[in-house]
């Protein structure tokens, strides 16, 4: 019986593994051609960090939404309905050349983020009367995980190669017909979760995060305007969108069936974790753009970069990719012979240590990828490893919720990054050695993406050293018998 249902589960765990190598594939596949794009638009290399900030701020709007759905109505639902609506986005892009229904359309593609966390809830669920509860969903935390980053590997260097032989238009056509065989994927290979929670979805709470979130990242937009940072209103717009937490907090301590168990964050295992998915979406997430643009900068003209093609740069990435692939799959290996704690600790010193490295090497492709390994190997453990650990440190009727706040707060890091970035690297612009204004990155703002990055990553590990050192295992959630407690 219990290979059986360890059988089916397995079967499941396939499925969605071809979702998540879709979602890689859309994270890589238009990494390489970020510069064509720009070029495509008419914009500059520093706005494409428009398009990161845009999605992830729709990104943190829809988890918390969705998360929540999954476990009220069922996890596949919400699986094909974010699917549906990443698809028809996709379809947009081949389609025009304006940067403002570009930017659009690119925002609501931002819809895929919800697959991971949902899948490993829906796993959760599913393994709930085995043994080893919290070992399995590490596990296929791991393939999963192992997945995407393949799928991002095989679209970058599709991407890179295609974008050097094709047009923009056909190139841009592929990934939404991926997305629509991920669609059917779903719907015919994967079981619905079962004892879906129910209850009555909390509009009200919806709302008040969806105001606190909008004005802080539409804020941290206003900043980067031209004269942003000295114009009041920008700071009065953010500053706005933090006090509106308060409101949301005091309104979800009262709520039945909150939308988000605000008491989750004072949990001495879940508070760190989300602290330390913030942190790493500054990094995983604001700094795949400026990584992109830097090495497709042409040193002759502007003093720094490698002026790599589009297919190099892909080679980059899939390198990098790689490496997140191993540190995915070695995270539960790690964690049974150490512990989840240590492992998440040591997975966030070396992505702190990778990206501190591109401080003195970054002269050459051979540093470039020394440094991408290191971060990510890093990166692959925390990606598999940090909705894993909340899912088996929330409270039974909240793993949706927990893992979907992984990915929340993961995207509201990634838009302040992104914010933070494209300001640093718009100041100090220059262009070729003749002061002709350029469209490249000002290096003074590289030095600020890779000093943020590996700080912040750093900042995560020691915050982790205060978890329980038992959080996250099976022995965990006997002691609280079998129903963890958030205090």
């Amino acid at each position: 019986m219990k290979r059986a249902a360890l059988g089916t589960l397995a079967t499941v765990v396939g499925f969605l593994a071809f979702v998540e190598f879709t979602s890689g594939v859309l994270q890589g596949y238009y990494t390489p051609m970020l510069t064509d794009i720009a070029r495509h638009l008419g914009i500059h290399d520093a706005d494409v960090n428009w398009l990161e900030g845009a999605q992830l701020m729709l990104s943190a709007l829809v988890v918390p939404a969705f998360a929540k759905l999954g476990d009220m109505v069922g996890h596949k639902r919400m699986l094909l309905i974010s699917t549906l609506i990443t698809g028809l986005a996709g379809f947009v892009l081949p389609f025009t050349d304006s940067f403002p229904i570009f930017l659009a359309a690119w925002a609501i593609m931002g819809f895929y983020v919800v697959w991971l966390p949902l899948e490993i809830a829906l796993i959760w669920s599913r393994s709930r009367r085995m043994e080893g509860r919290s070992v399995i969903t590490a596990r296929a935390a791991g393939f999963l995980v192992a997945a995407l980053e393949t799928g991002a590997i095989v679209g970058a260097l599709v991407g890179g190669a295609l974008i050097d032989a094709l047009p923009l238009t056909v190139v841009l056509l592929v990934p939404p017909v991926l997305i629509v065989a991920c669609f059917f994927v779903i719907l015919f290979g994967v079981k619905e979760s079962p004892e879906p929670t129910g209850g009555v979805f909390d509009t009200v709470g919806l709302i008040l995060i969806s105001l606190a979130l909008i004005c802080f990242t539409g804020g941290l937009s206003l900043l980067r305007l031209e004269g942003g940072l000295v114009n009041p209103w920008s700071w009065t717009v953010v500053v706005l969108g933090i006090l509106l937490v308060i409101p949301f907090a005091m309104w979800e301590l009262r709520h039945d069936d909150p939308l988000i168990d605000v008491r989750m964050f004072r949990s001495p295992a879940l508070g760190p974790v989300f602290l330390t998915a913030g942190l790493f979406g500054m990094s995983v997430l604001g700094a795949q753009a400026p990584l992109s643009t830097f090495a497709r900068t042409d040193p002759d003209v502007y003093g720094y970069g490698l002026g790599t093609t589009g297919f190099a740069t892909s080679l980059i990435i899939g390198i990098y990719l790689i490496a997140m692939i191993t540190g995915a799959l070695l995270f539960p290996l790690i964690a049974r012979l150490t512990a989840p704690r240590l492992t998440l600790m040591g997975a966030s010193t070396l992505v702190g240590i990778g990206f501190l490295l591109f401080l003195p090497f970054h002269d050459s492709y051979g540093q470039i990828i020394v440094n991408m390994v290191i971060v990510g190997l890093g990166s692959g453990a925390l990606v598999a490893a940090l909705p894993a650990a909340a899912a088996s440190a929330a409270p039974p009727t909240q793993t949706g919720v927990a893992t979907g706040l992984t990915n929340s707060v993961k995207t509201v890091g990634g838009a302040i990054a992104s914010c933070v970035f494209g300001i640093a690297l718009l100041h100090g612009v220059t262009g070729a050695a003749s002061g002709a204004e350029g469209t490249a990155g000002s290096l003074s703002g590289y030095f600020t993406v890779w000093i943020v990055c590996g700080v912040t990553a750093l900042v995560a590990a020691v915050a982790l050293a205060f978890v329980p050192k038992t959080a996250f295992t099976d022995r965990a959630i006997e002691e609280a018998g079998a129903e963890p407690v958030v205090r």
